[in-house]
């Protein structure tokens, strides 16, 4: 219903592209895809954490 079509993410793109022109938009890529990677990762430790904590109370 509230989602993001083509022609949005088309617009965003146009938009990033007058902002900070083509020479930055690699960098800015890396920057997002190391942001999400870390994100995951923390996740995934919040996750492992979490589990050990529920074996050790199975435990007791």
């Amino acid at each position: 219903m509230f989602g993001i079509g083509m022609p949005e993410l088309i617009i965003i793109l146009v938009i990033i592209l007058i902002i900070f022109g083509v020479g930055k938009l690699p960098e800015i890529g890396s920057a997002l895809g190391k942001g999400i990677k870390n994100f995951k990762k923390s996740m995934n430790e919040s996750n492992e954490i979490t589990n050990q904590q529920k074996k050790e109370e199975e435990k007791k």
